[in-house]
């Protein structure tokens, strides 16, 4: 049903005067999007220590939202869910730039704009994450470049315009040298604007020490410079006389771009500063009010179908978000359901369920630590100085935590413990909040039928021949319920555990298969000492991702020389998916000597791609083979 609307708004229909000029009946749409970027260093989410003005003007003049979320805790997923409206857990489109089809029903939301008479430009990062991205990209704008405005629309023609700004993003905060981080964000600053190394509160998961300040002093400033390039925007919209008429969004794409918040499943990984701004004649759109704030649950599914309805359009069927204004929004959200996959080489699969108090996470990998091995963090000097002080042995036991084993489950108190510092698990007063949580997240996975359940070696073979999201509906390809059985045991430790996992190794289902075993990953090794036999023939699985992972457990465990070689086997391999999984497994065996030469051969591959060359500079990195700074990005 469409919106019902006010007597101002008018279908736009071309003037008399000449087919090139427009009435102006619909409200333009400013998106103002800043790159990995927590609300806990805004200020008018409360840091004191922060420098933001702009944008807490903006805030305080329109609605600040303190419960948004992304759904992706890295770019391209985010953006992959910002642009289709459609979760990556069904698209399919979850891990880092994978570059899969989707549906030629789903469309970049921008297209459904353009049909309803707006003028829609992007200035300028993409990175949606679909295959033939290109064309997708072209159907969606009328300009996608670094020069893209709404200067170019026909006179009187509403427009949908999205500036992404980059100088919060990781590379400014955390990867990039120092020596890059002064030339390119503190020399665009005032000496007066600038933060210093101890004018800032250091996160608790962090040392306090002048190193990791001098770290942490680049997240403010390159946050502070970010804050100036809005103010520059916002004073060209109003000097083109068009800030009374348009409607200004801000958010950022995820969570802060340091070790723990970027591709984590937690809050800090998720959760975004997210505003509204209306002018006067459009404030009636608000269901809020103005100069307000609201604990309203938003994800960024949500924004197709509210664009959607801005511009007069019925949002597709395929769009699930909720439309959050206007006289016919949606009605509120008890909970948001996110997901955290691949980033970049760092293979993991984390699902999330919030209703903005509690944030509850399932770890389906907790082998791996949330500080696991991402070469393009590893470069970073603050994570060189977290590893240094980790072999100092100078961090506490939560600073230790983030280099260790993670729990299958993480609930968090976010309303009291931002920082996320306590989990509530195994707490009996939080046992109810627990277990609501567990069931809303597998209902959720089993009502969306959650493709990603699929190792990636899968997608890419589903991929050849039709999409992941289309799959996923035919339960006799993808009988959801059976996988997802195997994998809710995947990350729980113990005896009783393993026991049902080696039984599931005896499934004709090769999904079933590879949940068993990655779940054996994480068990104990004393759990897992009396199945020798069980894992060395588990070796010679049909699968691969099935051999690959019981090489892994075999060579860890029991040293297997037969489990060495095929794991070197499988990192040759010309198919990268199974290539990266193997060199993923080895990042996290205590003997890594054995595989030294293979993983060199492998990075100088001309047939390697980026992610399989990072995870070999990871590995050599580790042991100390290559240096880990920009010179090794790889």
């Amino acid at each position: 049903m469409n919106l019902t609307k006010p007597p101002r708004i008018l279908l736009w229909i071309p003037l008399l005067v000449g087919s090139t000029a427009w009435a102006q009946p619909k409200p333009n749409i400013l998106w103002i999007t800043i790159e990995d970027t927590s609300p806990q260093f805004i200020g008018c989410y409360g840091n004191e220590d922060a420098r933001t003005p702009v944008i807490d003007r903006l805030a305080g003049e329109g609605v600040r939202f303190t419960n948004a979320f992304s759904t992706g805790t890295v770019c391209s997923p985010s953006r992959s869910a910002i642009i289709t409206g459609v979760k990556t857990y069904k698209t399919g489109t979850g891990n880092h730039r994978s570059n899969y089809p989707v549906p030629e029903l789903i469309k970049g939301f921008p297209y459904y704009l353009k049909s309803e008479g707006y003028y829609t430009t992007n200035n300028s990062k993409t990175d949606y994450n679909v295959a033939r991205a290109k064309d997708f990209i072209k159907e969606a704008w009328h300009e996608s470049s670094g020069k893209a405005g709404w200067w170019n629309r026909q006179p009187g023609q509403p427009f949908f315009a999205v500036f992404n700004l980059v100088d919060s993003h990781q590379s400014r905060t955390m990867t990039e040298s120092y020596a890059w981080y002064e030339q390119h964000v503190l020399e665009h600053l005032e000496e007066a604007e600038r933060i210093g190394d101890d004018d800032f509160e250091m996160p608790p998961f962090y040392t306090d020490n002048p190193e990791m300040r001098r770290q942490m002093a680049r997240v403010y400033n390159s946050i502070k410079l970010t804050d100036n390039k809005i103010g520059a925007l916002l004073t060209r919209l109003k000097k083109d006389g068009l800030k009374d008429s348009t409607i200004i969004f801000f958010y950022a794409d995820h969570g802060e771009g340091i070790p723990r918040g970027k591709t984590n499943g937690i809050n800090l990984g998720y959760r975004v500063p997210f505003v509204v701004w209306f002018p006067e004649m459009y404030k009636d759109l608000s269901p809020w009010g103005t100069g307000v704030v609201t604990d309203e649950l938003v994800d960024f599914t949500d924004l197709a179908p509210t664009m959607i309805r801005l511009a007069d359009g019925e949002p597709a069927a395929h769009l699930e978000g909720r439309s959050l204004l206007g006289a016919n929004r949606s009605e509120k959200a008890d909970y948001l359901f996110l997901s955290s996959d691949r980033s970049d080489n760092g293979i993991d699969k984390v699902r999330t369920v919030t209703d903005g108090k509690f944030v509850y996470s399932r770890n389906f990998m907790p082998f791996m630590p949330e500080a696991r091995y991402i070469r393009y963090m590893e470069i970073g000097e603050i994570k060189q100085q977290m590893r240094k002080d980790l072999a100092e042995n100078k961090l506490n036991d939560l600073q230790q935590s983030l280099f260790a084993e993670r729990s299958a489950e993480f609930l968090y108190d976010i309303e009291n413990d931002p920082w996320e510092t306590k989990n509530l698990v195994a707490n009996p007063d939080f046992k109810p909040v627990l277990e609501q949580m567990r069931s809303q997240l597998k209902m959720e996975i089993l009502r969306a039928r959650d493709v990603l359940l699929l190792p990636e070696y899968e997608i890419g073979l589903i991929s050849e021949t039709t999409t992941p999201y289309e799959f996923r509906l035919n339960d006799q390809n993808y009988p959801v319920e059976e996988i997802y059985k195997a994998s809710s045991l995947s990350g729980m430790r113990g005896k009783k555990v393993a026991k049902q996992q080696f039984e599931l190794l005896q499934s004709d289902n090769k999904i079933v298969r590879y949940w068993a075993m990655i779940g054996l990953r994480s068990q104990h090794s004393e759990d897992l000492k009396a199945f020798e036999p069980e894992i060395v023939e588990a070796m010679t699985d049909s699968y691969p991702p099935v051999a690959i992972t019981a090489s892994a457990i075999a060579f860890q465990l029991f040293q297997n020389e037969l489990a060495e070689n095929r794991l070197k086997q499988f990192c040759l391999s010309n198919n990268m998916d199974l290539a990266l999984m193997s060199l993923n497994f080895l990042l996290y065996v205590d003997n890594k000597q054995p595989f030294v030469e293979v993983v060199k051969a492998v990075r100088e591959k001309k047939a390697s791609i980026y992610n399989v060359k990072a995870a070999c500079a990871d590995f050599l990195g580790s042991l100390g083979l290559i240096s880990n700074n920009t010179d090794f990005r790889q």
